[in-house]
């Protein structure tokens, strides 16, 4: 388990992009679930107002995310942009 949370915590600081390629924002943490120890969200910091009114941080779900690897590639995202109130 050591080395999923090292691989984790390797992932804060990697620029997450939407499929069309556009720069989503840069990743902040991970979010685990307690009892299986798994990811089920990037949180997601730095996101432009085009996408996300407001610019505020978000949690991407991990069924959103098709790769990481010196960038986070997502699979798909809603409509946009993303109102603060949804």
């Amino acid at each position: 388990m050591v080395q999923g949370v090292e691989v984790m915590s390797s992932w804060a600081g990697l620029e997450v992009y939407l499929p069309n390629g556009k720069k989503l924002g840069v990743v902040l943490d991970a979010v685990l679930d307690a009892e299986s120890m798994q990811c089920t969200h990037l949180f997601v910091r730095d996101t432009p107002e085009e996408l996300v009114e407001g610019s505020i941080p978000l949690a991407v779900p991990w069924r959103w995310i098709r790769a990481i690897d010196e960038i986070v590639l997502l699979r798909w995202f809603p409509a946009t942009p993303i109102p603060i109130n949804s």
